[in-house]
């Protein structure tokens, strides 16, 4: 084998309950505050709520292999490690392209948050200096600077280092979850809000299975973050078998948090009236709480908002940073992504690049990003198809299996049937997206915008083939994994 070439690592400095935090905050982020009017429209109440859980509790059968695959591989780069694992470079590539599209569309959609939150608080300062108008929604340069001092801002504290930012985290965290139940409880206490109001449950246009359909087919955005976890599984203060469990309470908290905002929302009056009431609203969940809670109510859901944008931010930055530094390391990307701050040992290009592209974003206002939520799904998707493949490789029925073929794990056939079901909803999650006649297919706007990173991904591809397959496999999994066999 060729001389090992220098692989640099990360600090561990992340405690179990700042691991948690930035899985949680992530998970959530602004979609639990800003974008239940939007679902109830499609999906009816409990067409939201059902099929919001069902997708938290199919993440938790992906989680799994998450635990499994982080306890056996701590490493940086999460799904793009396990995808080397289980099926060579090309695959770990792709997985990893495609979740760093993800990752960097949530990070743009949380700075977009924050100026639509700007926008509803403060109208005559933020519909300031009109630009242009794109796809019907309207472009001023102060949401623009609101959002771009956002996504600065916090590219510089990650720059600082892990500590800071999972203390953060955590912060920002309790705080939104006590934004949660000061909101439910002010539902409980006033007269207007009541259950009776989220019926009918689903959207009477459509059955009900379509209407949860629609809903379980948003899960990979909806609980993108919990995949964070292995993200930072190089920088663990505490044992690695501890990561299934935190993946497991963060996807459980975050799964009660989406269904509490929903059922709060549509109780504040009749569901279908408030459509009605907010459908040319800035912000229609803010205009639901402040009709029973006044500007308390509003006050309330802007600081928990707040904390789920910054939670969002933070997070994915992390993920992110994360993410291409582990790509290359492995000489995938340009040498640059390999390379850490002097003084606070952190992936700062990948922070950078993060910070850079997702500038772009704000320009081209809120309604052409929501675009990319449902491209981001597709990125995340595929993530997860690539892990839960590779932990079904891993897995054995029997005894019998285990002893016969090479780096399986001990035999756990309730496990690898649980992998099995988290391939078959992976490539469900992507079928719904992706087929035109299924309830949840992309628009063409996203089909486009699809198509853009996956040729940006050809030309990073193509440029970096040449030298990585110089490297030998020995090497490779060294620089991946920190050992030369796998």
């Amino acid at each position: 084998m060729n001389k090992m070439r220098e692989r640099r690592t990360l600090e561990r400095s992340l405690k179990p309950h700042w691991v948690w935090a930035i899985a949680f905050g992530s998970a959530i982020g602004w979609g639990a505050f800003v974008l239940p009017t939007d679902w109830i429209s499609q999906a009816g109440p409990m067409g939201v709520v059902i099929g919001i859980l069902l997708g938290a509790i199919l993440m938790m059968v992906i989680g799994v292999s998450y635990g499994f695959l982080i306890e056996k591989f701590p490493v940086t780069g999460g799904e793009f490690a396990y995808a080397y694992i289980g099926f060579g470079r090309t695959s770990a590539f792709i997985a990893g392209w495609f979740l760093t599209l993800g990752y960097m569309c949530v990070v743009a959609l949380n700075a977009s948050a924050l100026a639509l939150l700007s926008k509803f608080l403060f109208p005559g300062i933020v519909n300031k200096g009109y630009l242009y108008t794109v796809a019907g929604y309207e472009v001023y340069i102060v949401q623009i600077l609101v959002a771009s001092a956002a996504l600065v801002a916090f590219a510089f504290l990650n720059i600082k280092g892990a500590s800071f930012s999972g203390r953060s985290q955590f912060i920002f965290s309790m705080v939104l979850i006590g934004g949660i139940v000061l909101l439910g409880v002010g539902a409980m206490v006033s007269s207007g809000p009541s259950l009776t109001n989220t019926l009918p449950a689903f959207e009477p246009s459509q059955s009900a299975i379509a209407s949860i359909l629609t809903i379980l087919a948003l899960a990979p955005f909806a609980y993108v973050g919990f995949d964070n976890i292995p993200q930072a599984a190089e920088e663990f203060k505490f044992e690695s078998k501890k990561a299934f469990g935190l993946i497991i309470w963060s996807l459980l908290a975050a799964g009660l948090a989406y269904a509490a905002m929903i059922l709060i929302t549509a109780s504040t009056m009749p569901w279908q009236e408030l459509l009605l009431q907010t459908e040319n609203s800035v912000w229609g969940t803010g205009d639901a709480f402040e009709s029973y809670m006044g500007r308390i109510g509003v006050f309330i859901i802007a600081i928990a908002v707040s904390m789920g944008i910054f939670t969002g931010l933070n997070g994915f930055y992390i993920s992110s940073s994360r993410l291409t530094f582990a790509m290359g390391r492995a000489r995938i990307l340009p040498n640059m992504f390999r390379t850490l701050h002097t003084e606070h040992n952190t992936p700062y290009v990948g922070i950078l690049f993060t910070m850079v592209v997702c500038l772009i974003a704000p320009w081209f206002g809120r309604e052409a990003l929501l675009w990319v939520v449902d491209m981001s799904s597709t990125g995340v998707a595929i993530a997860y198809f690539f892990t839960t493949a590779t932990a079904y490789k891993y897995f054995c029925w029997s005894n019998k299996q285990a002893a016969n073929e090479k780096n399986a794990a001990t035999a756990s056939p309730v496990k690898k049937l649980l992998s099995l079901i988290g391939m078959v909803s992976s490539l469900s999650f992507l079928g719904l997206l992706l087929l035109p006649f299924s309830p949840a297919a992309l628009g063409k706007e996203s089909y486009i915008a699809l198509g853009v990173w996956v040729l940006i991904g050809v030309i990073f591809y193509l440029t970096n083939i040449g030298r990585q397959k110089k490297i030998g496999e020995q090497e490779l999994n060294y620089l991946i994994l920190g050992k030369e066999k796998i």
